[in-house]
């Protein structure tokens, strides 16, 4: 089996090249042969590849800087999803698409199911929901297509809010962090070994949907999750001395683009398919933790 992951450089990328099956073949071209901005050179790379299935781990992900760059945002995330859709039903495959808990508005009590409307509040959201239905449109009658929503992805490489609270850890006496947004971080770890189940199972029966929800199990806000990072990394003695986290409401952080303040992923019919469970987040944060400290040492 051929498999194209596009973004395999990202931090996402790299998890899924790292844990890829023996048994499957990757091709994973950098972001100059395969830039998303480039739609046709996308198609005719796509069509000359012809692989088995797509991972489409590229993103414009800046979540901010969207708020600016509306139509950029738009081509990567929505209009090249589409049109690389197209040609996978022209030229046979299946579409792994990695979408996002943006695309809800945060105004949920309880778990967004992925029968839950969306109703995204900014721009990365909306684009992400345009690449969402662009490729249900196109592929639902052929059930060529999945999307996996997840929520705060984070890892050991690339550039997520762990790596970044580790450095505030390491450089800062104090730390300030939202504690009024509440979800669960999802590691790339086990997001990639998701993305390889699906793609191993290959076919499945009794679908109730083909969008899946993942993240780890557990709710948090992102103070408790800046909080456990510096808790383990002393730990693990990637720091000598963590900075106090003190936590301060959404209107004390101001951002160009305005988040959801409960995003947390119900995951139920995911795990139901798959056959597999969430690792809580505070071991899958500790996993993290763990990996950069067995990188540190063998650099």
């Amino acid at each position: 089996m051929k498999v194209l992951i596009t973004g395999s450089n990202g931090q996402l990328g790299r998890a899924l090249l790292k844990s890829k099956p023996k048994d499957i073949e990757v091709i994973a071209p950098n972001s100059t042969i395969f830039n998303l901005l480039n739609i046709k050179a996308c198609k005719d790379y796509l069509i000359e590849s012809k692989p088995d299935w797509i991972i489409n781990a590229g993103a414009y992900t800046a979540v901010d800087l969207a708020e600016s760059e509306p139509n950029k945002a738009m081509v990567i995330n929505g209009e090249a999803p589409t049109e690389l859709a197209k040609t996978i039903k022209r030229i046979g495959g299946k579409f792994l698409q990695i979408s996002t808990d943006f695309v809800f508005d945060g105004n949920s009590t309880s778990p967004y199911k992925p029968t839950d409307e969306p109703n995204p509040i900014n721009i990365y959201g909306k684009s992400k929901l345009f690449g969402e239905r662009g490729i249900q449109e196109v592929l639902s009658s052929t059930n060529q297509y999945f999307i996996i929503r997840t929520s705060w992805v984070m890892g050991p490489i690339g550039n997520n809010f762990a790596m970044t609270m580790l450095k505030l850890h390491k450089s800062k006496e104090n730390i300030s962090v939202v504690s009024d947004q509440i979800g669960c971080m999802t590691s790339t770890i086990s997001l990639a070994n998701i993305c390889w189940l699906i793609i191993k199972k290959n076919h499945f029966q009794n679908i109730k949907s083909n969008i899946l929800h993942w993240c780890e199990s557990g709710v948090a806000s992102w103070f408790d999750i800046a909080t456990e990072i510096g808790d383990l990394a002393l730990r693990l003695k990637l720091i000598e001395k963590s900075a106090k986290v003190n936590p301060i409401e959404s209107e004390e952080y101001i951002t160009m683009a305005k988040r959801p303040r409960f995003s947390l992923l119900d995951c139920k019919e995911t795990k139901e398919l798959l056959n597999i469970e969430n690792k809580y987040w505070r071991y899958s944060l500790f996993e993290i933790l763990k990996e950069i400290q067995l990188r540190n040492i063998l650099i």
